[in-house]
């Protein structure tokens, strides 16, 4: 609602985001839930508190997420393939702050997307795709904002423009986020990972995303003030 009061977000903008998650999902096979929803079927849905309906939530899931973390002696040494092989560019844990609330400039996702772009000598302009922790749609519309895909304040029209979904300028969360392919909480952010990584490989079948080059991952969890408690941002690459 902060958010709505001074950047003028509209619930409409949120359900779009929900409405584009679900539709992601449907062509992801380890997704909870794969019936596309309309941005109407979004705002008509069960509310749960203003501005939030039901689509707009992620489910308590369960499931499980692993990753194999090497380096190029040890994919000799596995017998692995190295054409398969996916880069780390980046990987940065930062903890949440008393920031005051309208200092969006100082969230510590923003700070860690900061810090990451740097490690990784890449900016936002050179992601081809992104997977966010949309617990709510309100956050997918903060966490764009946060990795500079948008101005603060624009995570909401741009989302309605459909600019992230796949096809779109910046795809997110193209296996259909946390609102839709579920949130496993422990597993959620390996499970991002292996969605980045099934991108860039190329083997993500119909919600592939074209050409992808460079991925990066956003999750956070906790609660410390107005922010998370802490948050780690990874940015994967070709």
């Amino acid at each position: 609602r902060l958010h709505m009061k001074t950047f003028g977000t509209t619930q409409e903008q949120f359900a779009a985001v929900a409405a584009k998650n679900h539709a992601h999902s449907a062509h992801n096979p380890l997704a909870q839930y794969r019936d596309s929803m309309s941005v109407d079927q979004v705002l008509a849905a069960p509310p749960i508190t203003y501005p939030l309906t039901l689509p707009m939530c992620a489910p308590i899931s369960d499931g499980a997420a692993a990753a194999v973390l090497c380096t190029g002696e040890g994919l000799k040494r596995l017998g692995l393939d190295p054409a398969r092989a996916i880069k780390v560019k980046a990987a940065i844990l930062r903890s949440g702050t008393d920031r005051p609330p309208e200092d969006y400039k100082n969230h510590l996702t923003r700070l860690a997307a900061l810090e990451a772009y740097e490690q990784a000598g890449i900016g936002p302009e050179d992601m081809s795709v992104a997977e966010v922790h949309d617990a709510t749609a309100v956050g997918e519309v903060i966490q764009i904002e946060n990795l500079g895909f948008v101005e603060f304040g624009e995570g909401g029209p741009a989302s309605l423009r459909g600019e992230t979904k796949i096809g779109g300028r910046i795809p997110v969360n193209p296996s259909g986020g946390l609102e839709s392919k579920g949130h496993p909480v422990g597993a959620t952010g390996i499970g991002q990972v292996f969605e980045l990584v099934t991108q860039l490989r190329g083997e993500a079948g119909a919600r592939q995303v074209e050409g992808a080059q460079n991925a990066i991952a956003e999750n956070g969890g906790g609660l410390h003030g107005v922010e998370e408690a802490a948050a780690c941002v990874t940015i994967l690459g070709r």
